[in-house]
């Protein structure tokens, strides 16, 4: 294998081709197992290329993968951010580039360190890490993991153990072990039988009901984010709330609007809430994502309850220029995407208390924050229902809304928790700890869901854990593949 030679522009037309394939594993597509096949496409003759070759190969596969996976930020740009389509064009293609660095990095360290010897482990780590430091660096996303795509796969009971970057440590090693297998290394089939059957002998359920169980309703409003902040759309809001939780049963325990379901400030929004919880029975919690402002000038993307609930939740981690704006004084007036339609958020506190609603902890993450694993984990450990509030309008009909739903069923599946999911117009969803979808509200419509949702108590192992044995494990990968000696790398032609 590592005497294989492309030309760089075939290697690069097989790292972008590769980029494309893990999007296909993703929602709306779901084509888990195009996954092994991805890394397989950038691992082979890997050790031919120089440090820098290796880098453009890596940069190549970010362009393929994001180009044709996270391109929806072209909506947030022009169709709200009021942006022209020559500059959306750009903005989106700089984004798309500078993600792209990413994989570039990671396979130029690779190559730098690591040599021919044990290859096919220490590549399978050296991605991993790669994830993680695109999930942490400059504030991360963690979007498109290879790992994400495996909620559905004979992969997913792998989940609950040590949770997405366990399930992309293993689909790496799937590719790389292939590619041995290939070129006749028979002993490669081995372990990767021993990946993809274990799952068979895991437990089906790490985690057991508690107390009574829970009937919901998760409200979706579908109001056109163009209108939203204007005096029409908050008129509009809170209409449409109103009378969708006015037609709700009588014997609901929990009602849950989504994010910023009122477009305003929480004060401005109490006498319209007071009105709604005054018809609602004194057994039944209604929570909804609001905006709030404090006595200092802050402003924080919360949730809160009323009725029978106590506890807020302010929003821990933000994201960059769409809730605040990452060097304000240089970049505010440069062009109308930069100047935000709502004042800059604040974050909220670390390891804030869940809500207690109908006699039930429920751990809260508010639309982004639910890609990040560790931090949905983090509030799993002391809750017993996971909820989540999002407002999905900013992706428009693209296949983000899509892969952000896929994302969110994966944290139940690692935590063994029903998950609650409230959007403004999509997708709305009831998950079980499985991560099934049980009940689902149409796209970009009004519309309500009801069910019936089981408080779960216990940790599973990745709850427990996190994700720090998987990246100790990656790490430990690499190093069997470190050059113990000084060797000649490829030349860099």
């Amino acid at each position: 294998m590592h005497q294989l030679r492309f030309s760089p522009a075939l290697g690069c037309l097989m790292a972008v081709i590769a980029g494309g394939l893990t999007t296909l594993t993703a929602s709306p597509f779901e084509l888990w197992w195009l996954g092994p096949v991805a890394v397989g496409l950038v691992y082979l003759g890997l050790h031919a290329l120089s440090p820098a070759r290796a880098a453009l190969r890596g940069w190549c596969y970010g362009l393929g993968l994001f180009g044709s996976g996270a391109s929806w930020v072209y909506v947030s740009i022009h169709d709200y951010g009021y942006t022209g389509v020559p500059l959306a064009l750009f903005l989106t293609a700089l984004f798309v580039a500078s993600m792209a660095l990413f994989p570039a990095v990671t396979l130029w360290l690779y190559r730098r360190l690591c040599g021919p010897r044990l290859a096919a482990l220490s590549f399978a780590g050296a991605w991993v890490l790669g994830e993680w430091l695109r999930t942490w660096l400059f504030t991360g996303f963690p979007w498109l993991l290879l790992g994400s795509a495996h909620v559905d796969s004979p992969l997913a009971p792998w989940a609950p153990v040590g949770g997405v970057y366990l399930l992309s440590l293993i689909t790496a090693l799937t590719g790389t072990l292939g590619v041995q297998f290939l070129m006749r290394r028979w002993w490669a089939a081995a372990p990767v039988a021993a990946l993809w059957l274990i799952p068979l002998a895991l437990p089906t359920q790490w985690t057991q009901p508690t107390g009574e169980p829970l009937r919901v309703a998760l409200l979706q409003g579908n109001l056109p984010q163009l209108i939203k902040w204007t005096p029409e759309g908050q008129r509009v809001a809170a209409n449409t709330y109103s009378e969708l939780t006015r037609a709700q049963p009588d014997d609901l325990d929990l009602i849950v609007w989504p994010e910023a379901a009122l477009p305003m400030f929480e004060e401005e929004a109490r006498p319209i809430l007071e009105r709604v919880q005054s018809n609602l029975s004194p057994d039944t919690a209604l929570l909804t994502g609001i905006l709030q402002r404090d006595g200092r000038g802050l402003y924080f993307n919360s949730v809160i309850g009323l009725g029978n609930a106590e506890g807020q939740y302010r929003k821990e981690h933000l994201v960059p220029f769409g809730e605040y704006l990452p060097l304000e004084n240089l970049l505010r007036g440069t062009i109308a995407f930069f100047d935000l339609p709502m004042p800059a958020m604040t974050p909220g506190p670390a390891r804030q208390a869940p809500i207690l609603a109908a006699g039930t902890s429920i751990g809260n993450a508010i639309c982004y924050e639910i890609i990040y694993a560790d931090l949905v984990a983090e509030r799993a450990r002391e809750s017993e229902l996971l909820l989540t509030v999002s407002n999905d309008t900013w992706f428009g009909r693209s296949i983000g809304p899509l892969q952000h739903l896929q994302m969110a069923r994966l944290r139940a599946l690692e935590n063994g928790r029903y998950l609650l999911r409230a959007t403004s117009n999509g997708v709305t969803v009831i998950v079980d700890p499985s991560g099934r979808v049980t009940a689902r509200a149409p796209q970009f419509e009004v519309a309500s869901i009801t069910g019936q949702v089981q408080p779960m108590t216990g940790l599973t192992p990745f709850t427990r854990n996190g994700s720090w044995p998987t990246w100790l494990l990656a790490a430990l990968l690499m190093l069997t593949g470190v050059r113990l000696r000084r060797e000649r790398l490829a030349p860099s032609a």
